[in-house]
């Protein structure tokens, strides 16, 4: 029958419509509430929602990973990379690149980069290279607002890939609370280890 898909498509947008209501009267007016959010982006919800961004944004969950930053510590400002080269060796595109600091007497690398640069406009976001890092110096972000006029506004250096652990506390709360709790059970046992040998 000639029209079938037409009339087929629009009667799946007549059932969103009507389903937009319908939630509308469930929720009881506290649709756009902050408390009904975990609801709102179930996989049981019915119906549109619209999202009045960029002045509203939804938050996004502590799994969801975009380009990857480097960690520097709080306390002493210290970044945790070594420049092993890890991250840049399992990295599937090969965005990641790294130049190691050298000693300036003695000319041997030092554990920590010169330069550190990750190509945006390449990488995957496929969290390889923060799965693999050994001192949890590279955590994906969940900055997704990455919009440049040019390519090479997108390849990153240490200056924007550099952000403190309070922050990688506030997006990835779980994942810092293990990672604390195994350097301090670490530390313990460091600790312990010494105290034995002088004893």
């Amino acid at each position: 029958m000639y029209g079938a898909g037409i009339l087929k498509g629009l009667g799946i947008t007549l059932k969103h419509f009507v389903e937009t209501y319908i939630e509308d009267i469930r929720y009881l007016g506290k649709r756009y509430t902050p408390e009904a959010l975990p609801q709102r982006q179930g996989p049981k919800e019915r119906g549109i929602f619209t999202v009045q961004y960029p002045f509203e944004k939804l938050p996004v969950p502590e799994n969801f990973r975009y380009i990857p930053f480097l960690v520097y510590d709080d306390e002493t400002g210290k970044e945790r990379c070594t420049s092993c080269g890890i991250c840049a060796k399992v990295c599937p595109p090969q965005c990641i690149w790294i130049v190691r600091t050298k000693d300036p007497k003695t000319g041997r690398p030092r554990p920590e980069p010169a330069e550190f640069y990750i190509d945006a406009s390449i990488c995957m976001s496929c969290g390889y290279c923060a799965e693999f890092c050994p001192f949890d110096a590279i955590k994906m972000d969940h900055d997704y607002e990455l919009s440049a006029y040019s390519r090479d506004e997108l390849v990153f250096d240490l200056k924007k890939l550099l952000k403190p652990a309070s922050y990688h506390a506030q997006i990835h709360p779980t994942d810092w609370k293990r990672e604390e709790e195994a350097r301090a059970a670490k530390a313990a046992k460091k600790a312990a280890a010494k105290k034995a040998r002088k004893g």
